[in-house]
């Protein structure tokens, strides 16, 4: 068939250079409608209405800060490359490996995973929050790991720590496999799974002895 490639509708028949050049004609025509009307008010309601705030306030570590963020900023970038507290890991990026874990209201969550602006209103803990601001005094946690000294390389250290700190707060008498169960969510890139597992073991005896 030849390039003059004909098109049958109904009685009609057109060639395919002329529906080509009718779809750019009705292409153009949209086009010029658009611009033509950006400027009305409808538009620009529209616009207004699916605008975010940027400039925001969020409750970290108990200290109210404003910072600018993004509306698809998730919160470990708000708090590392925004805020500067660095010991919120990015490890795996996909809700995946734990290295950015927070607590949220109490509740351990991945912050790779979670958009900045749905913790207004909410508190977050960094693991740069959990020692106590007056004296300087590690949490019981904080303070398990250093004696059994249960990281290799400790990249995933902070996320760990946090969710046994989630982890000690709901259950301060854990066996040793619910707290297994209940680190799950986090990886360690050094496999130093028995070693973690001390240290949240010896996390609940201190706190039980507070």
């Amino acid at each position: 068939m030849g390039q003059e490639e004909t098109v049958g509708v109904s009685e009609h028949s057109f060639t395919r250079r002329t529906f080509i050049k009718g779809v750019i004609a009705t292409g153009a025509t949209t086009s010029s409608a658009g611009y033509l009307f950006r400027g009305s008010s409808l538009l620009g309601a529209a616009t207004y209405q699916t605008a975010t705030e940027r400039l925001i306030t969020l409750t970290v570590n108990g200290q109210a800060r404003r910072v600018d963020v993004l509306p698809h900023e998730t919160l470990a970038m708000t708090l590392r490359y925004k805020l500067g507290l660095t010991g919120t890991k990015l490890g795996c990026d996909r809700a995946e490996c734990g290295a950015c874990t927070v607590l949220i209201d109490g509740v351990n969550q991945y912050g790779c995973s979670m958009l900045t602006h749905q913790v207004r209103g909410r508190s977050v803990t960094t693991i740069e929050g959990l020692e106590n601001p007056d004296t300087g005094e590690l949490s019981v946690v904080q303070k398990a790991v250093m004696e059994e000294g249960g990281f290799q390389c400790a990249f995933c250290a902070p996320g760990f720590i946090m969710s046994m700190e989630a982890l000690i707060a709901e259950n301060p008498n854990p066996t040793r496999e619910e707290a297994a169960h209940a680190l799950s969510g986090n990886l360690c890139r050094c496999a130093d799974y028995h070693k973690i597992l001390n240290c949240a073991m010896r996390a609940a005896e201190l706190a039980r002895a507070v």
